[in-house]
């Protein structure tokens, strides 16, 4: 039996992935978002490279933390549980919200100020996955979910540069 704390730590971080599993987001479509940022300056990149960088990213509380409250916010906008305009503001994603953003920045800063500018790019383009969160016509209110997979990628494209400027 682990100690509670250490059970603890575990059941957060199970849950983590599972909302994101339940919400329709795999370790492997994030890591084909690292693969897209950094494909060009890292010859011999491969998808393993990457999904072990987004584990990497998923194993530190900070992020777990994140996942699981961006996701519930999402999931009660979703139900229409939560008070105007708050209800309003998530379930149409409001580009002034903004706090959306600060959860994703919460993820990026883990690994440094590389990781701004990966969020920057990559939550401008919206490859992937992203472009799937973003689509409003299924129903689903996916405002800070969208943010924190677009950041999970960010730290992990900064971490494989960490690492790699370190090996090279």
């Amino acid at each position: 039996m682990l100690p509670e704390s250490k059970e603890k730590i575990f059941q957060t971080e199970a849950k983590a992935r599972q909302l994101l599993k339940e919400r329709g987001v795999s370790v492997n479509d994030i890591a084909e978002l690292v693969y897209f940022l950094q494909k060009d300056y890292h010859d011999g990149l491969t998808m393993e490279d990457c999904v072990e960088n987004v584990e990497a990213v998923l194993s530190k509380r900070e992020v777990q933390n994140a996942i699981i409250t961006g996701i519930e916010l999402d999931m009660l906008a979703e139900k229409g549980v939560l008070s105007e305009p708050l209800q309003s503001i998530l379930r149409t994603d409001e580009s002034l919200y903004g706090i959306d953003e600060i959860f994703a920045f919460s993820i990026v800063n883990i690994y440094g100020s590389i990781g701004f500018t990966n969020y920057g790019y990559i939550d401008k383009k919206k490859p992937g996955i992203l472009k799937e969160l973003n689509d409003k016509s299924n129903g689903k209110c996916n405002t800070f979910l969208d943010d924190i997979v677009g950041a999970i990628a960010a730290a992990a494209s900064s971490r494989l540069a960490h690492r790699s400027a370190n090996v090279e």
